[in-house]
């Protein structure tokens, strides 16, 4: 079964069955050779969809078909009181160019902006925003 296989060994695989080198693969997938070294060594757990969708390309295969073989992330780590934490840094930091907060999951650096929106009564409404740059975290709503 699929879930035994990490990501890693399953993109040695299909590039292996393909009779690609790693060099290769990053031209074909419009990767760079670090990038394919890095998810084929197992240090990238969860891909960015456009380096799935690239990567995809470059094996011939489907952005599902990668994707299954990605770690689950367990968000229960990441409770609701955290959350609301991150929410009010975000809000409270928005102009500090120097602000970083980092990730409840993994502990890298979150990628945060604020989306701006109005109500029905168009009334400004800001809505703070937040996705890991390494794991699959996100600030939901």
């Amino acid at each position: 079964m699929h879930n035994k296989t990490s990501l890693a060994e399953f993109v040695v695989a299909q590039r292996e069955k393909l009779g690609l080198s790693q060099e290769e693969l990053a031209f074909k997938s419009s990767l760079t050779l670090e990038e394919i070294q890095s998810i084929e060594q197992g240090l990238e757990l969860f891909l960015a969809s456009t380096i799935r969708q690239k990567l995809a390309k470059g094996l011939r295969l489907d952005n599902k078909q990668i994707k299954k073989y990605e770690a689950k992330a367990d968000f229960s780590l990441a409770k609701s009181s955290q959350m609301d934490i991150i929410r009010e840094q975000i809000l409270l930091n928005s102009t500090n160019p120097n602000f970083v907060i980092n990730c409840p999951l993994c502990g890298e650096k979150l990628i945060t902006r604020i989306a701006k929106l109005y109500d029905l009564e168009d009334n400004l409404v800001l809505h703070p925003k937040a996705r890991c740059s390494k794991c699959p975290f996100q600030l939901l709503d």
